[in-house]
């Protein structure tokens, strides 16, 4: 359950950045060094995996130049040479993207626009999510469910993926569970359906939709890179770097940073 902490009202920016550190949303990340140049080099050698559905990733940018990227990102250099420890995530940067969600999110609701939430991971960013369309849907937005309950095959999991709602938030299930997916191929099938003015997501979902020219409001963690290289080659506007894997509950202070600029 979603406690006080998410009741929009203001609060001193310096208590929102501690409490992202306290609650391991920003700060060291929870992700070593090891891991995060793994994936980024599996995105250079094209890992399906790793693109997001995104095509031509990540050149012209090699394994440098997407430690330096994926840095500046998240408002804290990398060390290419670490070998211990784990790349840092600047909770000011958190706060500023997340303001800038909020101001798009603001000028979606003035213009009535369609916005479309997904997340690739559930039980972790849907709650944040879901209680970002409710502010933007009594701001006047018109938040959309394209492709509810539509199912296909999955040749290599052996089993059938399925668009399930929570809510507001699409994400997909194998039947028995939510599941997290890297994969673009739930978005793909909503966009199918119905092409909406903003998509906020992340992993496949919003690689799919940056791929399909849908205005997207991303969220990506420092080991997975796609979204903010497709950021870096220009586009995508709005990528927000954090830990994408906390209780669901630290994400209070980045729901505070986005409703202060919806309200």
């Amino acid at each position: 359950m979603l406690d006080e902490r998410w009741d929009p009202r203001p609060y001193p920016r310096e208590e929102l950045a501690q409490a992202l550190v306290a609650g391991g949303v920003a700060g060291p990340a929870g992700h070593p060094h090891h891991n995060v140049f793994g994936n980024i080099r599996k995105l250079v050698e094209h890992d399906p995996d790793k693109l997001f559905g995104l095509s031509d990733l990540p050149e012209p940018f090699g394994f440098e130049d997407i430690v330096r990227i994926v840095g500046e990102a998240s408002g804290a250099p990398i060390d290419a040479l670490a070998t211990e420890g784990s790349p840092d995530i600047d909770s000011g940067a958190v706060l500023d993207v997340c303001e800038a969600i909020g101001e798009r999110l603001a000028a979606a609701a003035r213009r009535g626009e369609r916005i479309l939430f997904a997340t690739g991971h559930p039980g972790d960013l849907d709650p944040l999510y879901g209680a970002i369309a409710e502010l933007a849907a009594g701001r006047g937005a018109r938040v959309v469910r394209p492709a509810e309950g539509v199912s296909w095959d999955d040749a290599d999991g052996g089993h059938r993926w399925t668009i399930a709602y929570h809510g507001a938030v699409g994400m997909v299930t194998d039947g028995e569970r939510l599941r997290h997916t890297h994969r673009p191929d739930a978005m793909e099938r909503m966009l199918e359906q119905e092409r909406p003015d903003l998509v906020l997501a992340d992993h496949g979902f919003a690689g799919a939709a940056i791929q399909a020219g849908v205005e997207t409001l991303s969220v990506a963690d420092v080991n997975d890179p796609a979204l903010i290289v497709a950021k870096a080659q220009g586009r995508t506007e709005v990528v927000v770097v954090l830990d994408d894997h906390v209780p669901p509950e630290a994400y209070w202070p980045c729901f505070q940073a986005v409703a202060a600029r919806l309200n």
